[in-house]
């Protein structure tokens, strides 16, 4: 995440446009991702998103530091958010982490916020009632059934311990995280509700960064001598994950031991979900901060094997290990497997790897994302069809991490503009950043949350900047097509998360994952959406968590279907 300035500062302050023409120049990149720099189109001149927060009674100012900036190394990574339809209404509700002061044992005077999706495009904050509002400092969530009833729970990922809150299925949810046993002890970063053993209940993986405490903090500056925030590598504290087991009774057991998951540490801040290797089970990929990331293969026997190196996914084309945020899991070219996609810190670009049946290169060079991408530092990212021509765009909210100049914002130094990309098929991207809103919104973004929050058939953003109002994107923009949705639901009538569904259209398939955990520090719709263009959905396939496969028929465009387990043939 944070460029090692205690030794490197000086070089980049002083060729910031050598290094960053150096970086693309050795990703190889082609002339056409060195021209997507410019960021804008003469082909589609009105702004795709509206931001609409504040009007929707999104009412939330993230504080990432009281009462001073100290630069302690927390500070620069939080603000986290997402999506759950809490109350089942068909309408999904927000939820948003405080941070607030890192100070050990500090309970912050403001806590976490749950916003009830109204129907009618406006929230309501809804804590109190809920009983959500935790005042730890938080950093990521995870939603899912965990306990079978059918309705979502909601995991809170905090800088101490985390906090588990049972969905009673009437409105309100209950602290059960001492009952459950995954408080955990370190400092989470991402997780996921996952049945990684296939018996039918969800586990909880979490991804935890550094082994973080005051007495740990350095003394960072820049050329100028001013305090800075340091590079994670200088802390020496890298961290072990945690694999929870579900006992199916409403416990946990720590398996991390046993499962495998010790036998690699990082500096976790990513995370992606989904059976990379095609054999049937469901694996881990988390995203490291400037230590290589982990690619933990399911072994199919209650155990993982660390497969980073040996699959081509822990470092880059050349051969580095790079500062990795956002992560997500996407089928780019519609050939049936997982690529991944992850952001970084500023003077390396974002990096898209491959899949080739369970072995990945990095193809950064050839998508267009490279070049574009190493002036600016991405955290949330996902992509998604916005305009509905049956190709996937992309979204990356960014924001610095340290103090270099020049600035972009003449009052927040850690300020970038997120940016746009327009999918143009054959996983290549074509930057139309000045076509994201109107006007052009900066801030240090951090988490960044999708989702159909209106039900109006296209993807919006929800996203957090640090000391800044969280921002609402409304999808406004000119559709090229049609568009269809599916919800998976389990036998508990829960999301099925992790299935796959495939899509066939004349045009050929489409393939979605069913999975919240992705982005940065967020939790999505776990709904999949599929935009068409001019095309007709003749086949729909789910491959359910555990292998099964159902056939369904052909179903109408604009509107989301319910497709449950064991109803297809």
């Amino acid at each position: 995440m944070v460029f090692p300035r205690c030794t490197l500062v000086s070089i980049a302050r002083a060729g910031l446009v050598l290094i960053g023409f150096g970086l693309a120049a050795c990703g190889g990149d082609d002339p056409q991702d060195a021209a997507s720099t410019g960021g804008s189109s003469a082909v589609q001149a009105e702004p795709w998103f509206t931001e609409v927060a504040a009007t929707s009674g999104l009412v939330f100012t993230h504080q990432c530091c009281v009462p001073e900036v100290r630069f302690w190394m927390p500070e620069i990574s939080s603000g986290a958010l997402g999506f759950l339809d809490y109350d089942a209404d068909g309408f999904y509700d927000v939820y948003v982490l405080q941070s607030g002061d890192p100070t050990p044992g500090v309970r912050n005077a403001e806590g976490n916020r749950l916003f009830k999706n109204d129907g009618d495009g406006t929230f309501t904050d809804v804590t109190d009632a809920a009983g959500v509002g935790d005042r730890g400092y938080g950093h990521g969530l995870a939603t899912g059934d965990y306990d079978g009833d059918g309705d979502t729970d909601l995991y809170v990922l905090n800088l101490e311990a985390n906090v588990l809150y049972r969905n009673e299925g009437d409105g309100t949810f209950t602290d059960v995280t001492r009952e459950a046993g995954v408080a955990g002890s370190k400092w989470g970063a991402a997780s996921a509700f996952i049945d990684y053993d296939s018996d039918g209940d969800y586990d909880l993986f979490v991804v935890n960064n550094l082994n973080w405490s005051p007495d740990r903090e350095l003394d960072c500056r820049t050329a100028e001598a001013e305090n800075d925030y340091c590079s994670p590598k200088n802390y020496n504290a890298p961290s072990i994950d945690t694999l929870f087991r579900n006992e199916g009774d409403g416990t946990f057991t720590d398996v991390t031991q046993s499962a495998g998951i010790a036998a690699a540490d990082g500096i976790g801040l990513g995370l992606a979900v989904a059976d990379f290797d095609g054999d049937g089970d469901v694996d881990l990929y988390v995203a490291n901060d400037s230590v290589p990331n982990n690619l933990w293969i399911n072994q199919g026997n209650g155990t993982f094997k660390e497969s980073g190196l040996l699959s081509g996914t822990s470092v880059n084309m050349r051969g580095m290990p790079e500062a990795s945020m956002g992560v997500q899991a996407i089928d780019v070219e519609n050939d049936g497997d997982w690529d991944l996609f992850m952001t970084h810190v500023h003077t390396e670009s974002n990096t898209f790897y491959k899949n080739r049946g369970g072995v990945f290169s990095d193809a950064t060079q050839a998508t267009g994302l490279s070049a574009s991408s190493v002036r600016y530092t991405g955290f949330g990212t996902a992509f998604a069809d916005f305009d509905h021509d049956s190709i996937l765009d992309l979204f990356i909210a960014n924001g610095r991490v340290d103090t270099w100049k020049p600035y972009e914002s003449d009052t927040n130094v850690f300020a970038e503009p997120n940016q746009l990309y327009r999918g143009r098929g054959e996983a290549r991207f074509e930057e139309i950043t000045a076509q994201l809103t109107s006007p052009q919104l900066l801030g240090a973004s951090r988490a960044a949350a999708f989702c159909d929050y209106d039900n109006d058939g296209d993807v919006d953003v929800l996203y957090a900047d640090r000391d800044e109002p969280i921002r609402l994107l409304r999808n406004d923009a000119s559709k090229s097509g049609e568009w269809i949705g599916f919800r998976l639901l389990n036998a508990n009538g829960a999301d099925a998360l992790d299935a796959v569904v495939r899509i066939t259209t004349g045009a050929g398939d489409q393939y979605r994952l069913c999975q919240s955990a992705y982005s940065y520090a967020a939790a999505g719709d776990p709904r999949v959406h599929f935009g068409l263009g001019a095309n007709e959905v003749t086949a729909v396939q789910v491959t359910w968590p555990g292998g099964k496969t159902e056939d369904f028929g052909a179903f109408a465009a604009g509107a989301y279907h319910v497709l449950r387990i064991g109803a297809g043939q």
